[in-house]
């Protein structure tokens, strides 16, 4: 297994301790990981977030592309 970047998630809250700017994520095996860098809490992406649907588009006001 390769070590790979970990990025931290700007203005994220650790469900468990509570500090701010403390969640890193990062892609092991093909799915997302998330870690609290103070508590050491750790999360999954587990099978519901990668089957979740997307809104129908009917209910979309629009799409931001950026350029």
């Amino acid at each position: 297994m390769t070590a790979k970047r970990k990025r931290f998630i700007a203005g994220a809250t650790c469900p468990v301790c509570h500090s701010a700017d403390t969640l890193a994520v990062w892609r092991e095996d093909n799915s997302y990981r998330v870690a609290c860098v103070k508590c050491g809490y750790t999360q999954g992406q587990d099978d519901d977030m990668i089957s979740a649907k997307r809104p129908d588009k009917e209910n979309i006001i629009g799409i931001f592309h950026p350029e």
